[in-house]
């Protein structure tokens, strides 16, 4: 073999490689991407069935329920339009509560509860998840654009 056949074997080689390597980094990465999604985005089968994403909203008040004999808890989601009901068996932060701000990973079961793996809440009185609150500020202008559109119907 003569020096310029072997240069082009290493280079094809090199290349090869390289497109292996970055293959196998962006199969990597894919299976640990979660979006973010609304109850809203849930309900409305936005999200992706059988895959790990995180879903965000404020926890409904009243909503709470804990098995005496698990760590099982029971609570929903809601974006003030619409509601997840959601499963996670662990210990919930110190800063989970009713009526506060969370984001949940996890899957969408087959009975369209949502099964987290992992449950984090707010950190301080005013901190609400960027995701979480632009997902309320729509829900809310949305509510408010069907309750002006009720009152101005009802009044003609």
């Amino acid at each position: 073999m003569k020096a310029r056949q072997k240069r082009l074997v290493f280079i094809g080689l090199a290349i090869i490689g390289i497109g292996a390597a970055s293959t196998l980094a962006i199969t990597a990465l894919n299976s640990n991407i979660s979006y973010f999604f609304s109850p809203s985005q849930v309900l409305a089968n936005e999200a992706p069935p059988n895959h790990v994403f995180r879903l965000g909203g404020l926890v409904t008040k009243g909503s709470l329920i804990r098995e005496s004999d698990s760590l099982k808890i029971h609570f929903d989601v809601t974006d003030n339009a619409k509601t997840v009901k959601v499963i996670y068996t662990g210990i919930l932060p110190d800063l989970f509560s009713e009526g506060k701000g969370v984001v949940t990973k996890g899957k969408l079961g087959a009975d369209g509860v949502f099964y987290a793996e992992e449950v984090l809440a707010k950190h301080d009185e005013e901190y609400v998840p960027p995701e979480v609150a632009s997902t309320l500020k729509t829900a809310h202008a949305e509510g408010v654009t069907n309750t002006a559109t009720t009152s101005n119907g009802a009044s003609n």
